[in-house]
């Protein structure tokens, strides 16, 4: 066990009230960028897009379900993985115990994957979950709102991700396959580099008003870390994230290993 630098109580109190008072400077500027969020102009979607849902196809503003705010969490799982991103899936736990809570307070929660429906439904089965899922197979979706990416953009080096053109050199080592640890993800998803970071992880947000639907905002890559739900629990715990490559696995799979 790493050492570590101990003190008396008055020590510790003196240290903790410092701590404090930048947690405290913390809190009211997540509070200010919160308020930026909520100020950027909406823009309105003209464009149709449609969703296979367990109840049917569905149009985007069908998603509201009667609330007048949806978001989306675009969940990474590939029509040719095999299983959900061990990331995204390690976020998506946190989601069956307040989408009531959202839904009761004029917010909708949706996952949305390019992977067809019966995969989705067969995982969603898998890890217990029961909160509501989507495909977007066959559309735009995922590219418009840059979380979707063709092996032509991946080969010509421009995929446009958490708005900014990634390198060619980034992107030739995700063909060559030799990222980690994306590396190691992806063969959890049972696919290639390439395959696995065609998708990508990301949240948005839509406001629907007299009928009009609006985009409102999107965050991408670390952008959406607030919603990792483990990592807001180890970052107060003593040794932090204490991390060396990856070690979270699908909840399901930890007695595996």
């Amino acid at each position: 066990m790493a050492k570590h630098r101990t003190g008396t109580r008055k020590e510790w109190l003196a240290a903790r009230l410092e701590l404090l008072e930048a947690e405290k400077e913390l809190t009211r500027r997540s509070d200010e960028l919160a308020r930026r969020r909520q100020e950027l102009p909406w823009v309105r979607i003209d464009k149709e897009y449609r969703f296979e849902t367990d109840e049917g196809s569905a149009s985007l503003a069908d998603l509201f379900r009667g609330r007048s705010q949806l978001l989306v969490y675009h969940f990474m799982f590939g029509p040719d993985y095999k299983a959900g991103c061990p990331s995204c899936s390690a976020i998506a736990d946190g989601f069956n115990g307040f989408v009531i809570h959202l839904a009761n307070h004029d917010v909708m929660l949706w996952a949305v994957s390019r992977a067809p429906l019966a995969k989705l439904q067969a995982y969603k089965r898998r890890m217990g979950w029961t909160f509501p899922w989507v495909s977007s197979f066959g559309g735009d979706f995922n590219s418009d709102f840059s979380v979707g990416f063709t092996e032509e953009q991946q080969r010509e080096g421009v995929v446009e991700y958490n708005y900014r053109r990634e390198s060619g050199a980034a992107v030739g080592r995700e063909l060559r396959g030799s990222q980690e640890p994306v590396a190691q993800i992806a063969a959890m998803t049972g696919t290639d580099v390439a395959t696995y970071t065609r998708e990508r992880p990301g949240l948005s947000a839509f406001a629907l008003e007299d009928g009009v639907v609006y985009h409102t905002y999107s965050a991408y890559s670390r952008g959406v870390d607030g919603l990792w739900g483990m990592y807001q629990w180890l970052d107060r715990a003593p040794k932090g994230r204490n991390e060396t490559g990856v070690w979270w696995r699908r909840h399901d799979e930890y007695d595996k290993r």
